[in-house]
């Protein structure tokens, strides 16, 4: 069942998103060659409990750490360890927080130092792709709107979108109806409602859409090895359009990147 939310309740989603947007935007300042995930781990979590919020993930489902951090061929759910980020890497950064009872959830694919052109590209359609999504979350629409519209757009540049792993609704819980897939076909699915609230979050692979898990129980891989890409937003329902509870304008402060991306989904 889609659990709806009021306006006060809205805003303090918002808040929620926005101490991940500003945690995001700490983290780029740090990702370069030689600093380690634990590193960000640790500065993570303690910008997040300096808002008076709690990490979102730590503890959730028994996950040991604040961020989930993806380098490479690594989808998601990647545990923060020591080892030392290398100049060329591509890092999933996965942040939750939890404020006044409510969760803010969102994720960026950063680069370290300078990246192969193949690489650049698979960031650039992974996050055209989140916001194309984003476009089709408005009133009238079903789940299957968004799903196919970021499908779409994976697979005509030849890439492959990875399926068992899905956004979702977002609120008092981490993981709230309905599931949302990055694939699908129009018209299918759940009808989307006035004043709910979900985290879209295109997870797309440079070869195929294959996946497979380690044996720490969390992290999750390509099947061939080549990268992944994943980038997430928090979305409301707001007078029938998409709102961005989220922001990704603090990374790009941090990365010195002008970007309007953003603006048609801002709060009015």
């Amino acid at each position: 069942m889609i659990i709806t939310k009021n306006k006060e309740e809205l805003e303090l989603m918002r808040e929620s998103a926005q101490i991940v947007s500003r945690t995001l935007g700490i983290i780029a300042k740090e990702i370069k060659p030689g600093v380690t995930t634990l590193q960000l781990d640790k500065i993570a979590e303690e910008y997040i409990r300096s808002q008076d919020a709690i990490p979102g993930f730590l503890g959730l489902y028994d996950f040991p750490n604040t961020l989930c951090v993806s380098p490479n061929a690594q989808v998601v759910h990647g545990i923060p360890n020591d080892k030392p980020l290398e100049e060329g890497d591509i890092i999933s950064v996965d942040c939750g927080a939890v404020k006044n009872g409510f969760y803010g959830d969102h994720a960026y694919t950063f680069e370290v130092g300078e990246v192969a052109p193949e690489i650049k590209q698979l960031l650039k359609v992974t996050k055209e792709s989140l916001y194309i999504g984003i476009k089709e979350f408005k009133l009238g629409n079903r789940v299957g709107d968004v799903g196919y519209a970021i499908q779409k757009h994976a697979e005509d540049h030849g890439y492959g979108v990875v399926r068992e792993l899905v956004g979702h609704g977002l609120g008092t819980k981490m993981h709230e109806d309905p599931e949302m897939p990055n694939y699908g076909r129009r018209g299918r699915g759940k009808k989307f409602i006035e004043g709910m609230a979900v985290a879209i979050e295109p997870m797309i692979n440079l070869g195929t859409k294959r996946i497979k898990q380690l044996r720490d129980g969390w992290t999750i891989l390509t099947a061939d090895g080549k990268p992944s890409a994943h980038f997430e937003h928090d979305v409301a329902l707001v007078d029938g359009n998409p709102q961005l509870l989220s922001t990704f304008d603090y990374i790009y402060e941090s990365l010195g990147i002008k970007s309007e991306e953003e603006d048609e989904f801002r709060q009015t």
